[in-house]
């Protein structure tokens, strides 16, 4: 179904007021707008999230639909929004922490360890952009959704998980691009989360997908290529 002129309007100000929101948690714990980590960070997180937007308005609009209903109040199962509401928590950390580290001068991190951040969140974003390439089911929620099939091909033939690999690549450069390495205190907090959702969408998929059992004794790893 194409998508309407008052869709396209509404995907960009919720991207505006998203990225509004993450320049808030930043700089306003910060207390300062001199902080050269942040604005490099935002312009990379902006610019590439923009491009997805753009290339879902115009290639994909169903599978925008189903990105822009997310959080944990979209889960339609307990489990998961008590998930998505540590996630939330955890990426508002990523956030908070490294810019109270700016505030406090907590740590040092280098110039080049700063730029290695920035340059996890780009690759990061980058395969995911790929994700929803590859798979116009890729919702935000944990679902399976009406026709929904099996994808083993792109990302899918390396991990089985390539939206969970691709996120934590940016989540992990989100503290370092930041200048932090307090922020990645949030990370950890996070991890078991994401973990525990990803679990629990492999036993759902296995219980109603068909044809996923047999992609999971195909592809092996669940996360990391080569590794586990």
């Amino acid at each position: 179904m194409p998508i309407t002129i008052e869709a396209k309007l509404r995907a960009w100000i919720a991207l505006a007021v998203f990225l509004l929101a993450i320049a808030l948690l930043i700089f306003v714990p910060a207390g300062t707008m001199r902080y050269w980590q942040a604005w490099l960070y935002l312009g990379i997180y902006g610019t590439a999230s923009a491009l997805t937007t753009r290339y879902l308005v115009k290639h994909d609009p169903e599978l925008l639909r189903r990105r822009m209903r997310g959080g944990p109040t979209a889960e339609k199962r307990p489990a998961q929004r008590w998930i998505m509401f540590f996630v939330s928590i955890g990426f508002v950390g990523l956030l908070v922490v490294p810019a109270l580290d700016h505030r406090f001068g907590w740590s040092s991190v280098p110039v080049a360890i700063v730029i290695a951040g920035d340059l996890l969140v780009a690759v990061g974003m980058y395969w995911i952009s790929r994700v929803y390439r590859e798979n116009t089911f890729t919702s935000a929620t944990i679902e399976v959704a009406e026709n929904q099939r099996v994808i083993s091909t792109g990302p899918y033939a390396i991990v089985r998980h390539p939206m969970y690999a691709s996120a934590l690549l940016y989540l992990v450069g989100t503290p370092l691009a930041l200048g932090s390495w307090w922020g990645l205190v949030a990370l950890a907090v996070m991890i078991p989360f994401l973990l525990w959702r990803l679990f629990d969408e492999e036993q759902l998929l296995v219980a109603t997908l068909p044809g996923y059992a047999d992609y999971q004794r195909k592809v092996r790893r669940r996360l990391i290529p080569f590794v586990w």
